[in-house]
């Protein structure tokens, strides 16, 4: 089966400080503070990871990057069809 899919780009972060992160962003908001503790709540290290966590990233489709600023995203590593690491840059011209 096809997927359709997007490009993420931006450093990986480990799980635990994408979390707080998370968490930290959630706390200051006034509508969802209370899913701020939900993230806080420790992880079982002994497990194989199944996400990569990005922190400040960026969804890029075409020559935009979406949203304008930077995110955090969870990727499930069984969902990652292709990857690279380094920079690379994109033109039309």
């Amino acid at each position: 089966m096809d997927h359709p899919g997007a490009v993420i780009t931006g450093p990986l972060a480990p799980e635990a400080v994408w979390r707080q992160r998370v968490s930290e962003v959630l706390a200051d908001s006034a509508r969802l503070s209370d899913f701020s503790a939900a993230f806080t709540a420790t992880t079982r290290e002994e497990e194989p990871p199944t996400h990569l966590h990005f922190h400040v990233a960026r969804i890029l489709q075409g020559a935009v990057g979406i949203p304008e600023t930077v995110g955090m995203y969870r990727v499930a590593i069984d969902d990652v069809s292709a990857w690279t690491m380094g920079d690379f840059s994109y033109s039309d011209h």
